[in-house]
């Protein structure tokens, strides 16, 4: 990774990131050799990546021919505009984020205890405290679908939050965030390590 400040390395930091995101993006190496990226809803679940999808497809038509993928999830925070500097320079504009990346090998979960576990896992991320009516084998839906299972080989994470910059920058950044006061301005504050009532 070139901007080594940035990289997440806490395991709790980066599960933190794949539980926060909702959608991620398998790309797969279709028949021609091009890379095939499909946005999927996943659950990272006894380290493992899991998702569901329909029986055929050209994603598992790729995993059947090659099983390395590569996996990514991102977390847009605040998007630092123009009106950030006087001159309204383009070259200040800037996306904070947090990222995960996974190289592992792909394959689809046989029916059974995994399969059952990994569904309600997933159901279970997604409604988030929500009660739901438990997936089991018996169910139509259990059994028309696959689950593929993505087994992590190299995982690195990153979180762009302005590392690279001075103290009182970053905190000139946090004061403008907060008089812009959009959705993510507040959590892109914290996630600098700062208090929002503080600056």
């Amino acid at each position: 990774m070139l901007r080594k400040q940035c990289e997440v390395k806490d395991p709790e930091k980066i599960e933190a990131i794949l539980a926060a995101a909702t959608i991620g993006r398998m790309a797969t190496t279709d028949v021609d050799g091009y890379p095939y990226i499909t946005p999927v809803n996943f659950v990272y679940y006894q380290k493992n990546i899991y998702f569901h999808c329909a029986p055929k497809g050209e994603k598992l038509d790729n995993i059947a021919r090659n099983a390395k993928v590569c996996f990514e999830v991102d977390i847009p925070l605040a998007y630092l505009d123009a009106g950030f500097t006087e001159d309204r320079s383009p070259c200040k504009l800037h996306q904070f984020y947090h990222c995960v990346v996974i190289r592992g090998r792909a394959g689809i979960v046989p029916d059974g205890p995994l399969k059952v576990d990994a569904l309600n896992a997933l159901v279970a991320k997604h409604e988030k405290g929500k009660k739901f009516k438990a997936v089991h084998a018996d169910m139509a839906d259990y059994r028309a679908c696959r689950v593929v299972e993505i087994k992590p080989e190299k995982m690195t994470a990153k979180s762009e939050l302005a590392q690279g910059k001075s103290g009182e920058s970053r905190i000139a950044i946090a004061k403008h965030l907060k008089n812009r006061g959009g959705e993510t301005d507040m959590e892109t504050i914290r996630a600098f390590g700062l208090r929002p009532e503080k600056i």
